[in-house]
Formats: C-alpha cells, sequence, structure tokens
C-alpha cells in the first residue's frame, strides 16, 4: 500500500515530473495535452502492476518455503498468504478513507470560496488544498484497485477449491492456457473491462447532454441572470439522481451475466481464463483511467496558481490554461467514474464466478433448459449493449 502511495503521488502530484510534463505540453493546444496525459497514465499503470506482482510473488516465496506440505496443500498456503497481503493492505483503511474524503471536501470548500468572491490569499490556500485533495483521491483509488486484484487472485483459489469438492477431476492438473476454450475465455475476460468502461463513459455524456440542455433552458428564463429569479436547483440535481440510477442496469447487468454465459457455454476452464483476462486487464485499465485523470486536473490547477497573463501566455484565461481545462474535462469521467468502477465490477465478477461454478461444472453438455438459459442471458446482455447505445436528444429535457 505504501509503495502504491509513492508511485501514484509520484504521477499524479502536483510536484511531480509527470504533472509538469502535462503543464509544459498546454503549450502544443490540448492535443498534445491529452496525449502527454495518456502516455503518463499508460506508464503509471505498469509499475502499479509489477509492484502487485512483486507481492504475490513475495507471497509465493514465503508460503512455499513450508516444510511438510507439497502439492495442493502447498497452494494453499500460498493463497492464504496472497489473502493476508490483501487484509495487510486493508489495515490502512482508517488512512485511506479519510484520504478519500479529504478530497471532495477541499474540492467543494474551493467551488464555494469562488462563487463567494473570497480574498486572493484564501482562494490560494483553498486552491492548494484541491489540489493536494486530487491527490489523495488518486492514491486512494489506487490503493482500491490493487486490493481488488489481490482479492480477486485470492478468490481465484476459491474458484479452484469449490469446482474441486463438486468435480476433484474438473480442474485436477490446473487451467492451461493452451486449450483453446481457456484461451476463448481469457480473451473475453480482458475485453470486459473495456466494454465496462464504454458504458461508464457514455452514460457520462448522455447526463452531461442532458444537464447542458436543462442549464441552457434556465439561463433563458427572464430576469435569471439578473438575479430576480431563482434557479429551479432540484431539476438538475433531478437529472443527476435519474440518470445515475438508471445507468446502472446494464453495468450491473453485464458484470453479472457475462461469466454465467462464459461459465455455461465454454466450461468450467474457460471461466478460469475469463476470471485471468479480467483481473489483468481491469486492473491495468482502472489505473491509467485514474492516475491521467488526476495529472490532467493537477497540471490544470497549476496553471491556474500562475499569475493571469493572457498575452503572456499564464495563467487563467490563456491558451495554456484552455488546453488543461480540456485535458481535466476528459479525465474527469475516467478518473471520477470509469476508473474507480471497475473496482467493484473486478470484485462481482469473480464473486458471480465462484457461486456459480460448482453448478456450472455439472453441466458437461447443456440441455433445452440449459440452451434457453443462455440464450435468455445473452439477450439480456444485447440489451445492456443497446441501452448503452441509446441517443438521448439534446432537447429531451428542455422539452419537459
Amino acid at each position: 500500500a505504501i509503495v502504491i502511495d509513492r508511485l501514484t503521488d509520484y504521477f499524479t502530484g502536483s510536484e511531480g515530473t509527470p504533472v509538469r510534463e502535462i503543464r509544459e505540453s498546454t503549450d502544443g493546444g490540448p492535443a498534445t495535452t491529452i496525449l502527454s496525459g495518456l502516455s503518463i497514465g499508460y506508464e503509471s499503470s505498469v509499475w502499479a502492476i509489477f509492484v502487485i506482482a512483486v507481492t504475490i510473488g513475495a507471497a509465493v516465496v514465503i508460503y512455499s518455503g513450508i516444510p511438510g506440505y507439497s502439492g495442493p496443500e502447498q497452494i494453499t498456503f500460498i493463497l492464504y498468504g496472497v489473502a493476508m497481503t490483501g487484509i495487510g493492505m486493508l489495515t490502512l483503511t482508517g488512512n485511506t478513507v479519510a484520504m478519500d474524503s479529504f478530497g471532495p471536501i477541499s474540492d467543494n470548500a474551493n467551488g464555494i470560496g469562488e462563487m463567494a468572491g473570497l480574498e486572493p490569499k484564501a482562494r490560494q490556500i483553498m486552491a492548494d488544498l484541491d489540489a493536494v485533495g486530487n491527490t489523495t483521491k488518486a492514491i486512494t483509488k489506487g490503493i482500491a484497485i490493487g486490493s481488488a486484484v489481490i482479492a480477486a487472485v485470492s478468490l481465484f483459489g476459491s474458484f479452484i477449491t469449490d469446482v474441486s469438492i463438486v468435480d476433484p477431476e474438473a480442474l485436477a492438473h490446473g487451467i492451461s492456457v493452451a486449450k483453446p476454450m481457456v484461451f476463448i475465455g481469457m480473451l473475453i475476460g480482458g475485453a470486459i473491462p473495456w466494454l465496462f468502461s464504454s458504458f461508464a463513459i457514455r452514460a457520462v455524456t448522455r447526463a452531461a447532454n442532458q444537464m447542458v440542455t436543462e442549464v441552457r433552458r434556465q439561463f433563458r428564463i427572464p430576469g435569471l441572470m439578473e438575479g430576480k429569479v431563482k434557479p429551479d436547483y432540484a431539476r438538475a440535481v433531478a437529472i443527476s439522481t435519474e440518470a445515475a440510477q438508471k445507468e446502472l442496469i446494464p453495468l450491473a447487468l453485464m458484470a453479472v451475466v457475462s461469466p454465467i454465459v462464459v461459465g455455461l457455454v465454454l466450461q468450467v476452464e474457460a471461466l478460469g481464463g475469463f476470471l485471468a483476462g479480467i483481473i489483468l486487464s481491469g486492473q491495468l485499465l482502472a489505473v491509467f483511467m485514474s492516475n491521467a485523470g488526476g495529472a490532467w486536473d493537477n497540471a490544470k490547477k497549476t496553471i491556474e496558481d500562475e499569475p493571469r497573463d493572457p498575452e503572456k501566455n499564464l495563467g487563467k484565461r490563456s491558451e495554456r490554461h484552455k488546453a488543461s481545462v480540456v485535458g481535466d474535462t476528459v479525465g474527469d469521467p475516467l478518473k471520477d467514474t470509469a476508473g474507480p468502477a471497475l473496482n467493484p465490477m473486478i470484485k462481482v465478477v469473480n464473486l458471480v464466478s465462484v457461486i456459480v461454478a460448482p453448478v456450472v461444472v455439472q453441466y458437461k453438455t447443456l440441455g433445452i433448459v440449459g440452451w434457453i438459459a443462455v440464450v435468455l442471458l445473452v439477450a439480456a446482455f444485447v440489451w445492456a449493449v443497446s441501452q448503452s447505445k441509446r441517443h438521448v436528444p439534446l432537447s429531451a429535457t428542455a422539452q419537459k
């Protein structure tokens, strides 16, 4: 957890080299700003996976050397060591929750201070706290993702154990990637986090379109801009709440349905490969989005801290600041929506797989009832995809 803390702080902190690189890239406009943030996010995910790999490797080295045990018993001890690693990360839960709470508190305080028109010194203090809050939020996301991956590896052991109780021969020789079905399952599992992220980002886009339309409608209300009429705050809150609840359904369906379909159609070994693909792909993608978004946000804040002089391309309202705002706008749904959502998705898929594995292993061939169940599950998955792709007209909200 401490190593992940330091890594995340390096890649997203205001004083770090990566954020400085993004700030310098704003001289080239929004395109170079986004490209710089993408490259930093990609690099950060690699080092994070190395940390997790070393952690699991350490558990293997320590617990595989216990004398008098070999074979399945030794594997059990190794999985126990991996689980202990996850518990060790969670011992810092109090500190993690405090850091995660600090982010939105400082962010809201900064927004309130800006709307209240406080003096420059107070505004600067709040802006500095907001920048620190962005880093602490990114750090806690990294810890949450890392602990989710380690927990998933431990659940992988539970998956094998549950299958072996029902059919001792099913996974007696392990899960071999050389088998075509296992490899297919791994490919499908690796693709699911990307589709899940696509759903989440599309949901943000639809909600944002509805919110923009509503704001424009209210701006046209006579007397609103002069302060003579109060805005309809409740309508804006209702749009956000309704969108959040409705958009959750396709995401939940995909996380629950996909492992069941893979297990029934491709069998239990392929389901094991499916889990391996989700764990690896989900971890890399989640860390990338979280750190890239945090780095873009802090790069924007460092430019806002500069003396305001648009003619010299410094501070707010400069071309560099406009480029950084574009990067921050792209990064917000990544670090605040899609990235954090992958953490529970990995856990849910693993839990569903552990639950259905003893059932799936009993069905070597599917009968009519089994295929009907598969068709219904696939139909639910297709419906979730279609819901994610649905178009919401910009004028829909304004007409209500």
